[in-house]
């Protein structure tokens, strides 16, 4: 069976809510955080080189990074379901935000979270820049869709929830003034599998749906 290692408060929850939405059978186990570093603990680390949340184990293959594990769950477990077909006309929508996420916004985050001084490096502001950005883009878009790929939820949406969302934890952010974003938010709150996978994976956390 296919085995999902989640890491508390992580990106590995992405991994057991496309579980959830593909309704697929799967064994959740779950890793709290060193106490004190508020890393992966030595157990979790052990079982990829890369020593990083996700993690999946699926017979003798063992695969981390989200993108990876989601797109080989959709393919292998999901018929393909929550993916856009090629020949659909939101197929380069999908293909966007599904990597925006992690290769765009998410690296940039934590620069944000940090305000304008005069003596901040170049790069410093570079990333801050490209975070606001990112949550304009992300504002803008949800403007004029109700998801990401479009009129239907997607993966892409599993992909992008959580910079909106957990990330804050790490990096606070007000997102009061993004209001397409707070709705948008709410759409993703009445899923029932988002609902059972955050109860699932981190029971004592309260979602960042504001």
């Amino acid at each position: 069976m296919l085995t999902v290692h989640h890491l508390g408060i992580s990106q590995s929850e992405r991994i057991v809510w496309l579980c959830e939405e593909l309704a697929i059978p799967y064994q959740l186990v779950r890793y709290d955080r060193d106490p004190v570093t508020r890393l992966a603990p030595a157990n979790y680390k052990a079982l990829h080189p890369f020593e990083t949340a996700p993690v999946i184990v699926d017979g003798q293959v063992v695969l981390a990074e989200s993108g990876a594990i989601m797109e080989y769950i959709i393919a292998r477990y999901g018929n393909g379901r929550l993916s856009v077909r090629p020949d659909a006309p939101n197929y380069a929508d999908y293909l966007f935000w599904f990597h925006f996420s992690n290769g765009s916004m998410m690296p940039v985050q934590f620069a944000g979270a940090i305000k304008p001084s005069p003596d901040e490096s170049p790069r410093t502001r570079i990333q801050r820049e490209r975070c606001e950005r990112s949550w304009k883009m992300v504002e803008a878009r949800l403007r004029e869709a109700p998801y990401f790929a479009g009129a239907e939820f997607t993966a892409a949406d599993i992909i992008m929830v959580f910079p909106l969302t957990t990330m804050r934890v790490f990096a606070p952010r007000d997102i009061s003034g993004n209001p397409n974003v707070l709705a948008y938010l709410q759409r993703i709150g009445a899923r029932p599998a988002y609902r059972a996978a955050m109860q699932k994976g981190d029971p004592q956390l309260q979602p960042l749906l504001t």
